[in-house]
């Protein structure tokens, strides 16, 4: 411990002995005031989170838009694709799921949803990927009411025509 005679210690001290609450502010080491602090901030962060607050949460304002499923059902040749149509009517949430492929099983294909356009489906911009079949959505996203398509294409892994059956959940 030293002694100062300037205005860090306030009185000679350094605040580190428990005398007169200097650099501290409590007389104690300048711990209990760091613990104060924090469980101020607690308070209010505790009081923040209970303002308006009735225990419940509010009612979903958001209506749900009736969903229905398409299944597709095809083959691609190697370095080809084969693509499906179909209407959204409403804007919502849309599901793409590869539920089979073969030969072989383990074959991962290209997945993209899209527009029609000169009798090719044209993948929306960050609406592709690549998938092997399963039972999870592998594309999903928003569409807007209109004529979407989807499109299953060879990822470059065939040697040989794959069939698949694709599902699309939409509005």
């Amino acid at each position: 411990m030293g002694t100062n005679t300037g205005q860090d210690g306030r009185d000679g001290q350094d605040g580190r002995d428990g005398q007169d609450g200097q650099d501290g502010r409590d007389g104690q080491d300048g711990r209990v005031g760091q613990v104060g602090l924090v469980a101020a901030a607690l308070v209010v962060l505790l009081s923040v989170a209970g303002c308006g607050s009735s225990g419940t949460p509010p009612a979903a304002t958001t209506p749900t838009v009736p969903r229905t499923t398409d299944t597709f059902s095809g083959t691609v040749a190697v370095r080809g694709s084969d693509f499906h149509s179909f209407s959204v009517s409403a804007t919502g949430p849309i599901d793409v799921t590869l539920t089979a492929a073969t030969p072989p099983s383990t074959i991962v294909m290209g997945l993209s949803i899209g527009m029609v356009a000169d009798s090719r489906c044209v993948a929306l911009a960050g609406a592709s990927g690549q998938a092997q079949a399963g039972t999870a959505a592998q594309l999903s996203g928003i569409a807007s009411p209109g004529t979407l398509c989807v499109d299953v294409h060879d990822s470059g892994d065939q040697s040989a025509p794959v069939s698949y059956t694709v599902t699309v959940t939409h509005p």
